[in-house]
């Protein structure tokens, strides 16, 4: 840490972020912009032509947008910002590089901001930081405590018509919420005040590398927030210093739910919240369903007690939580009953999660799922199989086209249709469909009213026009 610049140093020179739509990238270009840095940017989706309206909003905001050629680096003051992994042969790096430029991930970026603000709180596991992150900046903002939050996902509660893609608020620079990312081992840069660990499940790394790096991760975080009803986050207890439990099970979390208190319905919840330490009680109602929101609501919560706010007046606040975009985030239901959801489900315990909320509730479930790379799903494929034919009914169907390619030397040899081979074998009804449109032709022949369809992949803003396209033409 000691090589990275102050805070500012930071603001006192300008930014090119390489990539500067992308989901990591954008809610931090918004926040270094709204402390008066100067900001400029490059996007391979801006020069393609997708998403024009997020690019429109940046304009629209002051972000000074270049193609992805290397004009917009001019000058070795600039510091640019851009994936750990991206190669020399872009043409932004190249020139970076010959300037002498100051090079920052974006990790790198936000742990700086976050470690330099008056208490950081950190969300992190395998599944759910997005939705806590939201739901625990929205707590402390309804509650007067000024965030500042960086999210991965845009939040509902703070869009407005100047900020359609709100992934990120400018607050105070007291409190920084944010997610932390244990996928490219990045969350070891952290140093939370609250360290929130939701669970710990495969994804982009073996279970003996999560358990190391969440392991850690705890025993840096002055107060860890710990999902009880997850045997591995459980177990890593002992690394922590000071904790605060939560869980809907687990009848010792310090944060819970009162047996029998939960009412689900396929749009919203209720639930009788029990704050263990006083043995309160207060009426939590949620206008998300699925019992992992109810859990993500816990954690929240819990993480906004161990920051200094009430329980009471954390539940109030959610009762006002509008979602984010691409989490179980409902596009339309037609005349016929046939309801489209788009949703950011994209590896095993995210797709579980969002399947088993489907099924609590009458309709067959038609799940398209678009991979996110190619190397996601060489490492977690078995798994994904074996939970799209573990969740989804006798009735209900799988599709999937080809993975996410931005272009690269990934290896390309196993893709989509493996998986549906081994979801086909394990007793599933799969189907693969390499591209995109057929996928949507053969959606749209399929429904029949009282379906469900759902929209599941990530790394992919397009995949949000696909689902509103889809539903227009089921419509």
């Amino acid at each position: 840490m000691t090589d990275f610049p102050s805070p500012d140093e930071l603001f006192s020179r300008p930014f090119f972020f390489v990539g500067i739509g992308g989901s990591g990238m954008l809610p931090l270009a918004q926040i270094l912009k709204g402390r008066g840095a100067k900001v400029a940017g490059s996007d391979r989706s801006f020069d393609q032509g997708h998403t024009p309206e997020k690019f429109a909003a940046l304009e629209a905001q002051g972000f000074d947008l270049h193609p992805q050629d290397g004009s917009g680096i001019v000058s070795g003051d600039q510091i640019v910002v851009a994936s750990a992994a991206i190669e020399d042969s872009v043409p932004e790096i190249g020139r970076a590089n010959a300037l002498d430029c100051l090079r920052l991930t974006r990790a790198e970026l936000n742990s700086i901001l976050f470690n330099t603000s008056g208490a950081g709180l950190a969300v992190a596991g395998t599944s759910g930081k997005s939705t806590v992150t939201g739901m625990l900046g929205w707590i402390l903002e309804a509650t007067g405590r000024e965030p500042t939050i960086m999210n991965g996902a845009v939040m509902k509660n703070f869009v407005s018509p100047e900020r359609p893609f709100a992934s990120a608020v400018v607050g105070g620079q007291s409190l920084y919420v944010s997610e932390v990312d244990e996928s490219d081992g990045s969350i070891a840069l952290y140093r939370p005040a609250v360290g929130v660990l939701l669970n710990v499940s495969l994804d982009h790394k073996s279970m003996e590398e999560l358990r190391q790096l969440f392991g850690d991760y705890l025993s840096r975080s002055r107060i860890s927030v710990i999902n009880a009803d997850d045997e591995e986050a459980l177990a890593l207890l002992p690394h922590a210093k000071e904790v605060i439990t939560f869980g809907i099970e687990q009848e010792k979390a310090q944060i819970g739910i009162v047996p029998g208190s939960v009412a689900e319905g396929p749009l919203r919840q209720a639930a009788m919240v029990v704050d263990r330490h006083n043995d309160s009680q207060h009426a939590l109602t949620l206008n998300m369903p699925g019992r992992h929101n109810l859990s993500n609501a816990l954690a929240a919560i819990a993480a906004a007690a161990a920051a200094g706010v009430p329980v009471e007046a954390s539940v109030k606040a959610l009762a006002d939580f509008e979602g984010l975009a691409r989490r179980f985030d409902i596009v339309g239901t037609s005349h016929a009953a046939i309801t489209v959801i788009d949703d950011f489900g994209h590896n095993p315990e995210k797709c579980a999660a969002t399947l088993r909320t489907l099924r609590a509730h009458p309709g067959r479930v038609l799940a398209f799922f678009q991979p996110h790379g190619y190397g996601p799903l060489r490492q977690m494929g078995e798994e994904l199989a074996q939970t799209f034919a573990d969740e989804l009914a006798e009735d209900d169907r799988l599709l999937m086209c080809d993975p996410v390619y931005f272009g690269g030397t990934v290896d390309r040899s196993e893709g989509s249709e493996r998986i549906v081979r081994l979801v086909e074998e394990a007793g599933g009804r799969a189907e693969y469909i390499p591209s995109r449109k057929s996928v949507e032709d053969r959606l749209v022949n399929l429904a029949s009213p009282g379906d469900r369809i759902v929209v599941m992949g990530a790394r992919d803003d397009s995949l949000s026009e696909f689902a509103k396209r889809l539903f227009q033409r089921i419509s």
